[in-house]
Order: structure tokens, then C-alpha cells, then sequence
């Protein structure tokens, strides 16, 4: 952006005042579920199309990642976010923590799995 371009100028400000709009427990959730959508691919919860099969987009590394960053922004905004809201995040972290043992062919020890030193060992 220039400061000779105010079309630029003006659509950053417009997105900041919607952004500002927005209640933080809905930018927290709505970045979990963009972040659990992510790792459910990696971690081969995707749905075969005709095109590509689930098993193509396995990535465990990936997933890690992205089940590790999930944990953090869980446990961390839990307590600001409510139980209401923090439950179902939870809920769904837990799915992919044990989709994520299950599709790696070796296993981590207790505690050492993606996420788990934010939220414990997943049984």
C-alpha cells in the first residue's frame, strides 16, 4: 500500500472496524476450527473425492503442528472463552490427538503426543 493509493487505505480501515466488531470468543473459535479443519486433513480425516483419496493428504508432520498450536490456543483461552465454548473445542481436540495416534505408525510415549504438554496425555 502507498500513500498516494486511498482506495488501499480505505479498505484497510474497513477491515479493521468489521475486525473490530467481532467479540474476541469469535475470532478464538473461528481460528480453532480453521486449525482443527487443517489437522483433520493432515491427519487423514478427509473425505475421498473422485479426484483424491484422503490417504494423499496424510501429512503427520503437518498435523503435529497443527494439533499442537490447537492445544495451546484451547487451553489457553479455556478459561476467557467460557466452558460453553471451550467444551466442544476440547471435545474436538481430543478427536485428533487420538485420530492422530491411531494413523501414526509409531506410537509417542504418554505425554509426548501432538498437543499433550498443553493438555496431558489423551487415553
Amino acid at each position: 500500500m502507498t500513500s498516494q493509493d486511498p482506495n488501499a487505505a480505505e479498505a484497510v480501515a474497513d477491515v479493521t472496524r468489521d475486525i473490530a466488531e467481532v467479540p474476541a470468543v469469535e475470532i478464538i473459535t473461528s481460528t480453532a476450527v480453521h486449525l482443527m479443519s487443517a489437522a483433520a486433513v493432515k491427519v487423514g480425516l478427509a473425505e475421498d473425492t473422485p479426484e483424491q483419496s484422503a490417504a494423499d493428504l496424510i501429512d503427520l508432520d503437518e498435523a503435529r503442528k497443527l494439533i499442537t498450536a490447537l492445544a495451546g490456543l484451547v487451553t489457553g483461552a479455556a478459561t476467557v472463552i467460557g466452558d460453553h465454548h471451550a467444551r466442544p473445542l476440547r471435545d474436538g481436540l481430543r478427536s485428533l490427538q487420538l485420530a492422530f495416534r491411531e494413523a501414526s505408525s509409531i506410537p509417542d510415549q504418554p505425554g509426548q503426543g501432538p498437543g499433550e504438554k498443553f493438555t496431558g496425555p489423551v487415553r
